[in-house]
């Protein structure tokens, strides 16, 4: 493939390697720097070494060779992404290749001793020895090394190919992992950083549109048995291949980084990516989360084929789905039935899910029809505003709650094998604890500022909660957010309670406000809120890091990189600040003023000359107009 010979023949030898060259380096080039001659011509395959302006990234086992302009997208933050995606496909295999008989052997983690408690030891014991011989007679699969009966992998936006070197290097069973970006640069940097690991025997470089790839492999011996799609803002344009080049069981891994457009900014856009619309609520991440599910199984839908959520998660400011796509006629008739519209009151917050279809078991048989509704009046009952309507969603459980306990048992087990362990494990934690059955959440926050009182603490509205008899659980999407069974009727007396207990001046409040609907309805439950002791989930004792700090400043999506070329402005972050505050505290002391050029300068009609800085003293700015 050419960019991988162009990448080769621009590589510089080298005898020795480097300072920065990590271990599968070490062991790749210590034979060829000691039993080959010096003559480069004799060199098979010459080693990898440093280009002017690269540098090396070390994450994970992984060492990447990273140039210094901004020709390949590389986003440090997203080191918690690529951990948690390690993991799962590491369970993944597990599963996957004990069905194929092979067992799979992570470093670093001790083996799992099942220890049975029965007296009866006979047949128990007979048991053990024959599972004990099974395992010792399946093939046994390595990080590292390439396996017969193993899994194809493809990344299909893979930039500077790190993610795919972490698979080879840390993810063991794999048959193939491809590598795949539409920029020369990018494939020729893969190929790079491929030998530079010393993994090229697993994995291949590739320069082609990522949806052409996929479409071309869609035949039943061509799928590969995962698929992961990490775009630079929306991957709605690669579904469509992605559910059908996916083997029959097997996973798919996407992000969506643009979470404006899911959380509510723009529905009329987040309808033509998604078919659904966005609403801007509270509960706008779990939103986010249940509309691409929705995307996928609509796109599935078309081929016959449908989805199994294993693990969905709303973090920083992107979303991350791993489903499981099957083929199957007759489950997705149920599709239908898992798909809901949401109705929002926009005074009090109050939501309705409304299902799309309706499915009702007899016997054996199964009979679809068309759902009845709506679940809502022309106005609130609580507040007496209107309701706004988005979605459709996935209103099903978007978590495998056994999957995700196998793959927080083994980042328990091997806390060293990830650099952020521990935030994967408190994530985990709180979506093992989520409560499966109830779409999207409150916020106390939210429901203390629609009637204007103080906010009651998390644990004594959880306990009224669980006093009035109802389930309630946190959401990992959500700090402060209240996850329940419970009707809006039984929140809004809840509430009516609580401002008994902590007054609000009524007499401030506008008859037409909700606030004021709301506490001139007398409850008609009396709340409890003696702090229980199940109101406090194990995750929260046990100060597991749940929702992690800002690591540092201008932490989040960073600049797209450019196909010309080029490095990043040093002006940057002067760009981004340049109407930061600019109305409250306006500069006129010239020496604070900011030193780039101005755009009239840059056209050459700037009358500055060499003096030109961005903002020019509003005198003199003043006096020009009048001249």
């Amino acid at each position: 493939m050419e960019p991988v010979k162009d990448s080769q023949e621009t590589a510089v030898p080298v005898t020795d390697p480097s300072p920065t060259t990590t271990g599968p380096l070490a062991e790749d080039l210590s034979p060829a720097t000691s039993d080959t001659p010096s003559d480069e011509k004799t060199m098979t395959t010459p080693p990898v070494g440093l280009l002017p302006g690269e540098t090396v990234v070390k994450e994970g086992k992984a060492a990447i060779l990273f140039p210094s302009a901004n020709e390949v997208f590389y986003n440090p933050v997203q080191e918690f992404n690529r951990d948690l995606t390690c993991a799962v496909i590491t369970e993944f295999a597990r599963d996957l290749m004990a069905q194929r008989g092979v067992k799979v052997v992570v470093p670093g983690e001790k083996d799992r001793v099942v220890v049975s408690l029965s007296e009866e030891t006979n047949e128990a014991d007979a048991q053990v020895e024959e599972k004990n011989g099974a395992e010792e007679q399946s093939i046994t699969a390595t990080v590292g090394e390439k396996c017969d009966r193993g899994i194809h992998v493809l990344e299909g936006l893979a930039a500077s190919g790190l993610r795919s070197v972490r698979f080879a290097l840390e993810v063991p069973g794999l048959k193939s992992v491809t590598a795949n970006d539409f920029s020369t640069k990018a494939a020729a940097l893969i190929a790079r950083n491929a030998q530079y690991n010393g993994v090229s025997n697993l994995l291949q470089a590739s320069c082609r549109d990522a949806s052409m790839l996929m479409y071309e492999m869609r035949g039943k011996k061509d799928r590969y048995d995962v698929i992961d799609l990490d775009p630079y803002g929306s991957p709605s344009c690669f579904l469509d291949a992605a559910v059908q080049a996916v083997s029959e069981g097997g996973l798919l891994c996407v992000t969506c980084t643009d979470m404006a457009v899911m959380a509510g900014n723009s529905g009329e856009t987040c309808y033509s990516k998604y078919g659904s619309i966005s609403i801007k609520a509270k509960y706008c991440h779990e939103m986010a989360l249940r509309i691409i599910l929705h995307s996928l199984d609509q796109r599935a839908g078309v081929y016959q084929r449908y989805i199994q959520p294993l693990l969905s998660v709303s973090v920083d400011f992107y979303i991350r789905v791993f489903v499981r796509v099957f083929t199957g006629q007759v489950k997705v008739k149920n599709s239908a039935s898992k798909q809901a519209l949401v109705y929002n009151c926009v005074g009090c917050g109050s939501f309705h899910l409304q299902r799309m279809g309706k499915r009702t078991v007899n016997g054996k048989h199964m009979k679809y029809s068309a759902a009845t509704g709506p679940p809502v009046g022309a106005e609130c009952d609580h507040c007496g505003q209107r309701h706004q309507m988005g979605g459709p969603v996935w209103a099903e459980p978007i978590h495998d709650a056994a999957f995700v306990q196998k793959v927080l048992s083994a980042v328990s087990g091997n806390p060293s094998r990830f650099g952020t362990s521990k935030r994967i494990e408190g994530i985990l934690s709180m979506v093992t604890e989520e409560l499966e059955d109830v779409p999207l959440y409150y916020t106390v926050e939210s429901l203390s500022s629609t009637i204007h009182c103080n906010t009651p603490p998390l644990l004594q509205f959880r306990s009224a909660l669980l006093h009035a008899g109802h389930r309630v659980s946190l959401s990992h999407a959500c700090k402060n957010a209240i996850k329940t069974d419970a009707p809006p009727a039984v929140l809004w007396d809840i509430m009516r309670c609580w401002e008994k207990a902590n007054p609000v001046k009524r007499e401030k409040l506008s008859e037409t406000s909700p606030a004021f609907k709301i506490l001139n309805t007398e409850p008609k439950l009396e709340a409890c809120f003696t702090i229980r002791e199940d109101a406090n989930p194990q995750s929260r004792k046990r100060h597991l890091t749940r929702f992690q700090e800002n690591p540092q400043a201008f932490w989040g999506p960073k600049a797209r990189a450019r196909s010309n070329g080029g490095g990043i402005a040093t002006n940057l972050q002067d760009k981004r600040k340049k109407l930061q505050n600019k109305r409250k505290n306006q500069i006129t002391d010239s020496s604070q003023l900011k030193d780039f050029p101005c755009k009239k300068f840059r056209q050459g009609t700037c009358t500055h000359g060499e003096k030109c800085c961005y903002s020019h003293n509003p005198e003199q700015t003043n006096e020009e107009k009048m001249e």
